[in-house]
């Protein structure tokens, strides 16, 4: 998992060959006014989800993971909150894996949670469960679908 301020991406080029172009696209749209829903920018290696969404509350948020994406989660408007969680320590699973959608819900009780003010970013990898929508207000972020295998098209 990786936190910081979008104008420090550039720390974070060398993790993976999808990180620069997903952080460029990051820094160069008007995020604002980006249409709600996905948004193609590298076929399915990567895209973007733009959301506006009302805070769920710790209780309502749901602890999820991914193994064939990172998620790189930038707050544009409102406070994010999200619970994280190393995936090997979830043991108790609400929905199964789902290959379709990529995801998997837990029913672990989270134990750390994370506010994301605007102009953050947050990564997670498939390691890292995490619990998004966890405030009380309404967020709009956009969530960068990295593919974990960046050869695969």
């Amino acid at each position: 998992m990786i936190q910081d301020r979008l104008e420090n991406a550039e720390r974070y080029y060398g993790l993976h060959p999808g990180f620069r172009v997903a952080f460029e696209f990051l820094k160069t749209q008007n995020l604002r006014e980006l249409p709600l829903g996905r948004q193609e920018i590298d076929g399915t290696r990567l895209f973007v989800l733009v959301a506006r969404d009302p805070g769920r509350g710790r209780a309502g948020a749901k602890l999820e993971a991914h193994r064939k994406y990172i998620d790189i989660q930038y707050v544009i408007a409102g406070d994010e909150v999200i619970g994280v969680q190393p995936t090997v320590e979830c043991k108790a699973i609400a929905e199964p894996y789902n290959p379709a959608r990529d995801i998997i819900f837990f029913a672990d009780k989270v134990e750390k949670w994370i506010s994301l003010p605007p102009g953050t970013f947050i990564v997670f990898f498939p390691e890292d469960a995490h619990a998004p929508l966890a405030g009380d207000g309404e967020v709009h972020k956009a969530v960068v679908k990295v593919a974990v295998d960046w050869t695969a098209k």
